[in-house]
C-alpha cells in the first residue's frame, strides 16, 4: 500500500472523527478488512481499511482506516475502563446487598457481558464462514463445469 489513508505517521482517520477500538463497519456501510502496509514509512504494519476504499485504492478519503496496534490498544483501554466500572459497582453494591443477593446480581451482570461478547464474536465468525462457504461453492460449480466440458471434448 502506498499510504492509502494519508496517515503514514501513525494517526488514524474516519468519517466524522476517530473510531475507538477495532472498527467493524465503515460509515459507508462497507465491511472492514485487515491489510498489510507496503509503504516505506510503515512497511509490513497491519491496518484496518474499508473494503470499498481499499478495492478502489482511494487515498486521503474519509473511509475507515486504522492501524491494528492502535485499535488493539483502544480495546485494552476500553476493557480496563469497564473493569474499573465493574469494580466500583461491586464496592457500591457490597454496602447495599447481603452476600447471596450481591453475588447473584454480580453474577447476572457478568453473565450478560460475557453472553454479549460471545454473541458478537460468534456472529463475526459466522459471517466469515458464510463468505468462505460461498467461495467454495462457486469453485465447486466451476470445477464441475470444467469436468463436464472436458468430458464433452473426449
Amino acid at each position: 500500500m502506498s499510504n492509502i489513508s494519508g496517515a503514514s505517521s501513525g494517526s488514524s482517520s474516519a468519517h466524522g472523527g476517530g473510531v475507538v477500538g477495532v472498527p467493524r463497519v465503515c460509515w459507508c456501510g462497507a465491511q472492514i478488512v485487515a491489510k498489510l502496509s507496503k509503504s516505506e514509512t510503515n512497511p509490513y504494519r497491519r491496518y484496518f481499511r474499508c473494503v470499498y476504499a481499499a478495492s478502489n485504492k482511494l487515498m486521503d478519503d474519509n473511509h475507515i482506516f486504522k492501524w491494528v496496534d492502535e485499535a488493539l490498544l483502544n480495546e485494552v483501554d476500553s476493557l480496563t475502563s469497564k473493569a474499573e466500572r465493574l469494580e466500583q459497582m461491586v464496592k457500591e453494591n457490597e454496602i447495599v446487598f447481603d452476600g447471596a443477593e450481591y453475588e447473584k446480581i454480580v453474577y447476572e451482570k457478568v453473565l450478560m457481558e460475557v453472553e454479549k461478547e460471545v454473541f458478537e464474536r460468534v456472529e463475526t465468525v459466522l459471517m466469515e464462514a458464510k463468505a468462505s462457504v460461498k467461495k467454495m461453492m462457486i469453485l465447486a460449480i466451476i470445477g464441475c463445469m470444467l469436468i463436464v466440458g472436458f468430458m464433452k471434448l473426449i
